[in-house]
């Protein structure tokens, strides 16, 4: 049988099932939560989500490999990325009304291909941060027994040297996974009183190391006889500031809770500008007390704030600080193999993942089997994976993340929103094969323009862009502002280090990506965006999430080639998953019994089945019962 090209029709129908969207479920759209958290409630919130690791392991990675003492501004500039990246998220994860990640907001309001690619993507963000987690407890564990496990170890087991491997198995780390990934396959988990409780005694901690550290500083050790306060220059620091963005990733407490705010509007901003800057403060009096302790290159990556204070003979000090620490990291390794089973879950749930990890316990209500499976994989990956490339990786999939939302912010932005389908029993039989929820048009809506269409008194001036069809425009300046964030990001940071490009054609390059760029954002500008009342949106759009998109690339490109490689093979296995069994088994099919038509009647235009369209050309007494948009003069 000859080979055939597809149909329009085919194609048609292919890429409206890559864009279909996921209608919440009833009791996500039911649910109202009370509004009762203040300003100063949710900055406590956040504060307490991202005091933790950032401190107790990222500091040490930063200083002794990336960034030296300036390490102190790589956390400056991660916590401006960071500022952008939260209020983006925020507004995102505003628009569905109830509790989610990434991958639902994604879903609901997005397209199924990118929801999939990014919950693949934190998936393995999530499985990668994981096993960091493990091995800083391993690290932090061997520094009270004065490194004889590490010792032990290399002289009885085996070492090897390999590029992006540990020097040695770390059986601790890959013991310590399993016995949480137990933990919680019972059910088990860590009350909220004692998360306040140790939120409290981190606080405390911080503030032990800032006085106590101060007062054993010395200046020598930023002299340039250690090498200086910036031994690997302006891209180290960048490189440093990729790494240190983990540390504010706690925002995510605050945009979850975003609609128990009494005032939206201004609390969630506000809150998250003063817990990050609480924060960053935070970060940056520890980064400078460690580096003016000791000298940056006489570091243990792994447990660097006790690795100091035992290194200034103060053991006693060392101790607390790692039993702090200790504590600390493992909450956050508990954090992690609590989200990543359920985030297995849910995408199985939702057929785009294999139906094995969609069941559940039915006495502890615990999806086991993704939990001991995501366990032992991440417990075989700890022994033999070095701990620098895992940091790596984990930050790559984070920016990439959060890159995609800032630019689904400015989309979504620009297009009418329409309330989220639910699942109710009016519903179930209307959504049945549309990528886009059905809404009535009403004549408000059309005596205005509307998201997407050129602003009313810029027409008689730029009424070339007018011509466009709504929302063509504002694609396309959407996708040459993200391809010239990559081009202008890539010039400056390899142009001359890398690629060698002659000055004239250097400066050149820059300046035609960054007009490119001013010119996108200047079209974006011009056209009409949405306002939606009692729901968070970031201000200066589409400015904010512009400059989210050029620092988050710009981290990115820092990075070694390492991430891009593991990265790029991880997606194209995710890929394999999707089109060999996500789309063939998602739960939207099921929504998708009857084919849809587009039906005129004498009111307007409808979406309706093969049946319906059959009754719409009987009497008008006979209309089929389906929601129609009038037509507009």
């Amino acid at each position: 049988m000859a080979w055939r090209l597809p149909s329009a029709a085919s194609l048609a129908h292919f890429c409206r099932k890559l864009n279909r969207l996921k209608p919440l479920e009833e009791s996500t759209t039911e649910t109202s939560p009370s509004r009762g958290l203040s300003t100063l409630d949710l900055t406590l919130l956040g504060v307490g989500g991202m005091v933790g690791v950032g401190l107790y392991v990222l500091v040490g990675i930063v200083a002794r490999q990336m960034a030296g003492p300036a390490v102190l501004v790589s956390y400056m500039v991660a916590a401006v990325a960071a500022l952008l990246a939260a209020l983006c998220y925020t507004e995102f994860g505003a628009r569905v009304p109830g509790p989610g990640s990434a991958y639902l907001f994604t879903y609901v309001s997005v397209g199924e291909l990118w929801a999939f690619i990014i919950g693949w993507n934190v998936l393995f963000e999530y499985l990668i941060g994981g096993i960091a987690m493990a091995q800083a407890c391993s690290g932090y564990l061997d520094s009270m027994f004065n490194y004889q496990i590490r010792y032990l170890t290399r002289t009885h087991i085996s070492t090897w040297q390999v590029p992006f491997l540990a020097p040695y198995p770390d059986f601790l780390a890959s013991g310590i996974i399993l016995l949480a990934s137990a933990f919680l396959s019972y059910g088990a988990r860590i009350s909220s009183w004692l998360i306040h409780t140790f939120t409290v005694i981190k606080l405390c901690v911080i503030l032990f190391i800032a006085v106590m550290g101060f007062s054993l500083a010395s200046l020598e050790n930023w002299s340039m006889k250690e090498g200086g306060f910036a031994p690997f220059g302006f891209s180290g620091i960048m490189a440093g500031a990729a790494i240190c963005f983990l540390a504010f990733q706690g925002f995510g407490i605050i945009t979850a809770s975003s609609k128990k705010a009494q005032n939206p509007q201004k609390a969630v901003p506000m809150a998250i500008a003063i817990s990050l800057g609480l924060v960053a403060t935070a970060y940056t009096l520890v980064s400078t007390v460690l580096t003016l302790m000791v000298p940056w290159h006489s570091l243990d990556p792994v447990s660097a704030l006790a690795f100091a204070f035992y290194q200034r003979g103060y053991s006693w000090a060392g101790h607390i600080v790692t039993a702090v620490s200790f504590c600390a990291i493992i909450m956050t390794l508990h954090s992690i193999l609590f989200f990543l089973p359920h985030l297995v879950y849910t995408m199985a749930a939702g057929g785009l993942f294999f139906q094995v990890f969609a069941h559940v316990h039915p006495r502890t209500q615990v999806p086991v089997m993704s939990t001991l499976v995501c366990g032992v994989l991440m417990a075989l990956l700890a022994l033999v994976l070095d701990l620098y490339a895992l940091v790596q990786i984990f930050f790559f999939g984070s920016l990439l993340t959060y890159t995609f939302v800032a630019a689904s912010t400015i989309r979504l932005r620009f297009q009418k929103a329409s309330p989220p389908r639910s699942l109710g029993p009016a519903s179930r039989d209307l959504e049945a094969n549309s990528s886009v929820p059905l809404q009535l048009v009403s004549d408000e809506h059309a005596s205005g323009p509307e998201p997407g269409q050129l602003r009313q008194a810029l027409r008689p001036y730029l009424g070339f862009l007018g011509e466009c069809s709504q929302g063509t425009a504002v694609a396309w300046a959407l996708s040459l502002l993200v391809a010239s964030a990559i081009a202008l990001n890539g010039v400056l940071i390899f142009g001359d280090s890398v690629l060698h490009l002659p000055h004239w054609s250097y400066i050149l390059l820059a300046l035609l990506s960054g007009v490119t760029f001013l010119l996108s954002l200047t079209v974006l500008a011009v056209h009409q965006q949405e306002h939606l009342q009692d729901t968070f949106q970031v201000p200066l759009v589409p400015l904010t999430p512009a400059l989210s998109i050029l620092l988050n690339i710009c981290l990115m490109l820092n990075l070694t080639y390492l991430p891009w490689l593991c990265f790029f093979v991880w997606l194209l296995i995710g890929l394999t998953v999707y089109f060999g069994y996500g789309i063939r088994h998602s739960k939207e099919n099921l929504r998708e019994p009857r084919e849809q038509a587009s039906v005129h009647t004498r009111y307007g235009v409808a979406q309706c089945s093969l049946e319906e369209m059959v009754q719409a050309m009987q009497p008008p007494a006979q209309e089929p019962d389906c929601m129609e948009q009038p037509i507009r003069p």
